[in-house]
């Protein structure tokens, strides 16, 4: 899917993610899990630098043995 007027593309997970807890903030805000909300969010933000890191260290190993 796409976010908004932007037109960026979203993970469903994120969608799915970002819906619940809409629907628990408008229910009351300690409905939220919040620890599991930080634990979500640090996971989005590191995601692509360490599979960054993950492929250049296959790569250079890689390019060791070829």
């Amino acid at each position: 899917g796409s976010a908004g007027h932007c037109k960026r593309p979203v993970s469903t997970t994120r969608a799915i993610t970002g819906s619940i807890i809409g629907v628990g903030v408008t229910r009351r805000v300690s409905a939220v899990r919040w620890g599991v909300t930080k634990s979500l969010f640090w996971a989005w933000v590191l995601t692509i630098p360490v599979s960054a890191l993950v492929a250049a260290l296959v790569y250079y190993l890689l390019k060791l043995f070829i």
